[in-house]
């Protein structure tokens, strides 16, 4: 029996992306076929779709989805927010990192393996675009150590050149989110000296895209992924993992143990598959990304050898049943539920009409008629609808025709999600009482009467 090590059987003091002097060793992944590929595969194309395909697509003149951050304008399929407030942006934030500690704690690194953009875009399109051009991964590491010849470079040059077409089109679907594709799409067919700012910043996202999924690749994941810095916090014993039975595979075959083999056949395939360049077999690591590559590859060698599949599956370092609700789930899931609840009240609270008025310097001023004028600054804020006509009006009917409300225009259009205009308030100096009184002013909407809003105003003049 031969006892030559392989070429996969990797260093426990090191990473398999590092060699003996710390060198980067490139990682070139062979191409596994099996039922949690193919999942993947679907759910991939999906995600790319919508990433591609939803700005594109108009409703109610708009695109389905766009963060506008420089006009403070969230998009998403035909409503609109406006004027985005921190605590709204600070809440749907905290929802969102404690519902994905949720999913961690119960599912693991799922987001990892199946809905990163890093590992979506990697393995769906720029690994599909390098074996295609460079071959099999064997083929690929003899090119790797081949001398710079005609063929290298045009291998190479090609490769490239298809990595900054996909990274342009990815960047430029990215910024689309942020100012909007079709207007980007018109911007970018004319001059880049008429657009500076939109030109560097789009050629740096691209640059970003092209560096991190063409070259940097695992190492992201490895080095610089916060998200798998802090996993281990987010998990338990009952978290989902891509796991080895070490019970069933060993002692694997061809180990000097004496006595009955286990059921691994110490093929490598696992390793050979592993986007990350680990040995599952070796327990759980902080470069696993749970994408399920070893456990098709294994799976595919059970089978030839007339073994039952499940040698390395999703398991819980516990060994039990698998539980959705821990002390620690429920912990991450009633403070999502909590945040939630607080980001719907706060966006239902927000959506109103604002009223807020700033007096002028100068407290009153007297008419020729000998009335009293009170002047002020209105500044009317929402994040509702986009355009909003108002009409100004006294709340208290026994006020109501003593008190003139003088604007610029009536109804006040307020076409953006902020406008300040100034008010004058105009009434006789009977309706004082120790120099002020107090108003309130409804926001009406101009065609149904319904009141938007109201606020209690105080009106002085001399004592």
């Amino acid at each position: 029996m031969s006892t030559s090590k392989s070429i996969f059987e990797l260093d426990p003091e090191r990473l398999a992306t590092t060699d003996v002097d710390g060198n980067r060793v490139y990682l070139h992944p062979q191409e596994i076929n099996g039922k949690w590929q193919k999942r993947r595969s679907v759910f991939f194309w999906f995600l790319i779709g919508i990433y591609l395909v939803l700005p594109w697509i108009n409703i109610k003149g708009k695109p389905a989805l766009q963060i506008d951050i420089f006009h403070r304008e969230f998009t998403f399929l035909g409503e609109t927010l406006y004027g985005m407030e921190p605590v709204l942006m600070f809440l749907a934030a905290a929802c969102l990192l404690f519902m994905m500690a949720f999913i961690t704690s119960v599912y693991g690194r799922v987001w990892c393996g199946w809905a990163c953009p890093q590992t979506v875009f990697i393995q769906a399109l720029f690994l599909k675009i390098e074996t295609f051009i460079e071959g099999t991964p064997k083929q690929q590491r003899e090119l790797d150590a081949s001398s710079w010849n005609a063929h290298k470079i045009f291998k190479r040059g090609l490769k490239w050149f298809l990595f900054v077409l996909l990274s342009l089109h990815i960047a430029h679907t990215f910024i689309g989110y942020l100012l909007g594709p079709r207007e980007l799409l018109l911007k970018t067919m004319g001059s880049p000296l008429e657009n500076w700012g939109l030109f560097l910043t789009t050629m740096t996202v691209t640059g970003i895209f092209l560096f991190d999924f063409g070259w940097f690749r695992e190492q992201f994941c490895i080095i610089m992924c916060p998200y798998g810095r802090i996993q281990s916090v987010m998990m338990d014993e009952n978290s989902l993992v891509v796991a080895y039975d070490a019970k069933r595979g060993e002692p694997r075959f061809g180990s000097s143990e004496k006595g009955a083999q286990g059921d691994c056949v110490n093929c490598y395939l696992c390793v050979k598959v592993c986007p990350t360049g680990i040995d599952i077999r070796r327990g759980t690591q902080l470069e696993c990304i749970h994408c399920t590559r070893c456990i098709d590859a294994c799976d595919n060698v059970m089978d030839k050898i007339k073994k039952p599949r499940g040698l390395i599956k999703y398991n819980s370092e516990s060994k039990e049943q698998h539980k959705v609700f821990t002390p620690r789930s429920r912990i991450y899931f009633s403070i999502s539920l909590i945040l939630l609840t607080a980001f719907i009240y706060f966006l239902h609270s927000s959506t109103k009409l604002k009223l807020v008025f700033l007096r002028a310097k100068l407290p009153y001023s007297m008419t020729q008629e000998g009335k009293i004028m009170n002047q002020f600054q209105l500044k009317l804020s929402h994040q509702g609808r986009e355009h909003l006509s108002v009409d100004l009006k006294i709340q208290e009917p026994e006020l109501a025709n003593k008190i003139e409300i003088i604007t610029p225009k009536q109804p006040v259009e307020l076409d953006k999600a902020e406008k300040k205009i100034v008010v004058f308030f105009r009434f006789h100096s009977d309706l004082l009482n120790a120099g002020k009184f107090k108003a309130t002013v409804q926001a009406i909407d101009h065609k149904s009467q319904l009141v938007f809003s109201e606020k209690e105003v105080t009106l002085v003049g001399p004592n």
